[in-house]
C-alpha cells in the first residue's frame, strides 16, 4: 500500500505564506510524479502543480507559477508546495497525489490539508 500524508496547512492573512509537505510511504511507493490539487468550497477539484521524480515541473496557471513553488526531496519521499502572496481565493483543501508512470491516472491521494486565507 501507498500512503500520502500532507501537513502544513493553516490560516493566514492575504499576502502571507505557507509551506505544505507531503510524505509518501509504503512498500510499493515508487512514483513517476507527484502533484498537488485543491478543492475550494463549492468548486471542483483542480490541478495546482506537479513534479516528476526527475524534476520536470508543470503549473496549472501562470498566476500559480509566480506564487507557488513545488519541490521535492527524493531521499525523504517528500514533496513540498511553497505558497507565497496568498489570496482569499486560494482557500481550499489541498491534496497530494502520486502516479506510477507517465500518462497514468493520479492513483493515490492524501487526506488533504486545509488552507484558509483571510482578507
Amino acid at each position: 500500500q501507498v500512503q500520502l500524508v500532507e501537513s502544513g496547512g493553516g490560516s493566514v492573512q492575504a499576502g502571507g505564506s505557507l509551506r505544505l509537505s507531503c510524505v509518501g510511504s509504503g512498500r510499493t511507493f515508487s512514483p513517476d510524479a507527484m502533484a498537488w490539487f485543491r478543492r475550494a468550497p463549492g468548486k471542483e477539484r483542480e490541478f495546482v502543480t506537479s513534479i516528476t521524480w526527475s524534476g520536470t515541473i508543470t503549473y496549472s496557471t501562470n498566476s500559480m507559477k509566480g506564487r507557488f513553488t513545488i519541490s521535492k526531496d527524493n531521499a525523504k519521499n517528500t514533496v513540498y508546495l511553497q505558497m507565497n502572496s496568498l489570496k482569499p481565493e486560494d482557500t481550499a483543501v489541498y491534496y497530494c497525489t502520486s502516479r506510477r508512470a507517465p500518462g497514468t491516472a493520479w492513483q493515490h491521494w492524501g487526506q488533504g490539508t486545509q488552507v484558509t486565507v483571510s482578507s
